[in-house]
This record gives structure tokens, C-alpha cells and sequence, in this order.
């Protein structure tokens, strides 16, 4: 038996040799990521220039940067937007064998950064092979998916492969050491096999194995243990508390920040947090937004990801094929988990992890990697037509 989800979702599926009229980009997915990009410059730089300044002279320098960032970015989504989704059958597979080229590299002349080596240096170029790989192992689990999805009660034929792939990207990646990314590319691989038809039995079996792998990782580091024991010590309000908030200053100046903006913020370029939170540009951006917008903004930008989930589980839906309905539903996944992991960190509902909001935070290869999976999905929603051609242009 299949999964609910697929039951649901082959009616769209589009009979074999049939032609689809091509519709529009989704116009909601397009502009709200294009928004984001856009007014991330501007988050960047109000809550960069401090640091900036101080350490390089000038408020601009990672203003500048970040938007010669998401130029290339937007280039990179465009051009991802016009390829045919179908690529993917043939380049998938390469395209992840190279990211786990690149993480395996890192892991022996990799560029250390605060302690962990996550990064590769191409000159003047450094960027995070683990971002290329989340999408690498989404978009092949959509391949395999679509290949296999007759035969997916086989475990040893459809299953165990998938899982190898999985296993292997989870595996690099936690070694650098990343286990926040690794255990998000679990997550995610996982929500793509549901999506894809795999039985919930088998989902169920694997997610409880992953589940305690991953536990005895948590454990097996003693900075690993100090986090998850600084965060459990914050919200005891016990004896541990005080030590408990000394090992979580950044999350604290982050709690403050939020409080500051209260409900309408403290307006554009007034933050003072930004002075006292560690690299306020990245991970926790989304504290400087809270007070300088106050809760209304953070609400804002939570309500932009939801259109964009919104519009991401409806291309999946309405997909002609499985490959487009497994990849739309696992890019917009990918997306949805990020954003709500980065704001569950900087409110405190969950420990501290390195995963910056996707399209806000400072950074390079997540903005670009992401906004070449944005382009696939709105390819994806072209052949969806979820936003159909109307009748002169169809003539034409």
C-alpha cells in the first residue's frame, strides 16, 4: 500500500506522452522570495553596521557583500526558473555524488570557521557544501521516488538505497561537526519519503532508528551536552538557571531585543541589541527584526514563509507527475523547516543551532543554494499551472 499522500495526489499526474499547456510562474512564490532578498539588505545593514564598522572601518562592508550575495542569487533563480524540472532524471544523481565529494573533502582540508570545518575555500569564494547537499538529497530522493513508486513496498530493492543516500549526507554532514543540519536533512528526507508513498510503517521504523542515533550523538560531545544543559537549565528556573544564563548570552541578548521592540518596534536602523548579540547579521537577524519592527514585523515575515509554504504544498499538489510533486513538496519542506527552527531559537523554544533564516540572514552559498531550489520550484509550478496562461496568450 501507498501513503494517503500519494492516494491523494496521483489523480494529477499527467498520462505518459501527454503534452501540458505551460502556465506562469507562481507570481505569490516568486515575489515574496524576491521581497525577502530585498528587504534582507536591508535587515543586513541595520543590523550589521555596528560590527562592521568595528571591525573593518566601514558600516557598509557586509551590506555589500550580503547584496552582491543576493544579486547573484536572483540571477541563479531565474535562470533555474526557465530549465525544465525533468533535468533532474538525469543530474540528480551526480550533482549529490559531488556534494558528498564536498563534504567528505571538508572533513580532511575543509576551511575551519569558530571552531568547526564546514567550509570549502575556492579562492576568494568559501562556501557550505552541507547547503548544496540538503537540496542535492531532496531533489534524488524525488528521482528515486518517482522511479521506484511502484515498487516501494520493496525495502531491499525501493527503500534501502534511499536510505544509503540519506545515511551518507546525515552522516558527513554531522561530522564536521553539524548536528543541527544533519538532523534537518534527516527531517526533511523524511517528510519527502512520506510524500513520495513509503509506508508509515517503514517511516516509523526508520525515524525511531534516527531518533536515537541521533541521541547518542547529542551526548557523545561535552559542548553538545552544555547546550542541551544550558537550555534545560533556562527554562527550570532552578539553582542551574544562573550557569544556565551565562552559557546562553546570546539567546538572552536576542530575549531582549525582542522585548525592546515590543509590539510596533523601535523603528528601521534603531536597534541596540545589535550591539551586544554575537553576529546579529546571521543566525539571529530575526531578534534585531523583532525590535526594530516589534511583533507585528516578526509576524510579517512568519506570514510571508506561510504564503510561500502555502504555494509550494499547492504546486506539489497540482503537479503533473510525481518527480514534480515529490521535488515541489520537499523544497518547500526544506524552506517551511528552517524558518521555524531559526525563530524557535531566537525566542527559546528551542536550543541553539547555526541555521539562519532562509533568504534573511547574512551569507553566501544559503541564499544562492536556496535560490536555485526556489527556481525549480517555480518551473515546477509552470508545468502545475497554477497560474495558467489566459485564453489570447494559450492562442498565441
Amino acid at each position: 500500500m501507498t501513503s494517503a499522500a500519494t492516494i491523494a495526489l496521483d489523480a494529477h499526474d499527467a498520462p505518459s506522452g501527454v503534452a501540458r499547456q505551460r502556465g506562469h510562474n507562481d507570481w505569490w512564490v516568486l515575489l515574496t522570495v524576491l521581497g525577502l532578498m530585498f528587504f534582507s539588505t536591508a535587515f543586513v545593514y541595520s543590523a550589521s553596521s555596528g560590527v562592521a564598522s568595528d571591525q573593518t572601518g566601514s558600516s557598509e562592508t557586509f551590506f555589500w557583500n550580503h547584496a552582491l550575495r543576493v544579486a547573484v542569487a536572483i540571477g541563479v533563480l531565474l535562470v533555474t526558473a526557465r530549465l525544465d524540472y525533468h533535468w533532474l532524471e538525469r543530474w540528480s544523481k551526480p550533482m549529490l555524488v559531488v556534494a558528498l565529494g564536498l563534504l567528505l573533502y571538508v572533513l580532511f582540508d575543509g576551511t575551519q570557521i569558530k571552531g568547526a570545518t564546514r567550509w570549502v575555500s575556492l579562492g576568494p569564494v568559501s562556501f557550505q557544501p552541507s547547503e548544496l547537499a540538503k537540496y542535492a538529497l531532496v531533489l534524488h530522493l524525488g528521482v528515486m521516488l518517482s522511479d521506484k513508486r511502484r515498487y516501494l513496498d520493496d525495502v531491499r530493492y525501493a527503500l534501502l538505497p534511499m536510505l544509503v543516500w540519506i545515511g551518507l549526507t546525515a552522516a558527513l554532514v554531522a561530522l564536521q561537526p553539524n548536528m543541527s543540519t544533519a538532523t534537518v536533512i534527516f527531517l526533511v528526507a523524511m517528510a519527502t519519503l512520506f510524500v513520495g508513498g513509503v509506508r508509515l510503517k517503514h517511516l516509523g521504523a526508520i525515524v525511531a532508528t534516527g531518533l536515537g542515533a541521533a541521541a547518542l550523538y547529542a551526548i557523545s560531545a561535552p559542548y553538545r551536552m552544555r547546550r542541551i544543559m544550558a537550555y534545560a537549565g533556562m527554562h527550570s528556573g532552578g539553582a542551574d538557571s544562573v550557569a544556565a544564563s551565562d552559557a546562553n548570552y546570546q539567546l538572552n541578548q536576542g530575549l531582549l531585543a525582542f522585548g525592546s521592540g515590543g509590539v510596533f518596534g523601535v523603528g528601521p536602523g534603531q536597534s541596540r541589541q545589535r550591539l551586544f548579540v554575537p553576529e546579529p547579521f546571521g543566525d539571529f537577524i530575526y531578534s534585531i527584526i523583532g525590535e526594530e519592527y516589534g511583533l507585528l514585523g516578526t509576524l510579517a515575515l512568519l506570514f510571508v514563509f506561510g504564503v510561500i509554504v502555502w504555494r509550494g504544498l499547492l504546486i506539489a499538489r497540482r503537479a503533473p507527475d510525481a518527480l514534480g510533486r515529490n521535488v515541489a513538496a520537499g523544497i518547500t519542506v526544506v524552506l517551511a523547516i528552517y524558518a521555524i527552527i531559526n525563530a524557535c531559537v531566537t525566542t527559546g523554544l528551542t536550543p541553539t543551532t547555526g541555521l539562519p533564516m532562509p533568504f534573511v540572514s547574512y551569507g553566501g552559498s544559503a541564499v544562492i543554494f536556496s535560490a536555485a531550489a526556489v527556481g525549480v520550484l517555480l518551473n515546477i509550478s509552470q508545468h502545475a499551472n497554477v497560474m495558467p496562461l489566459d485564453r489570447g496568450e494559450a492562442k498565441r
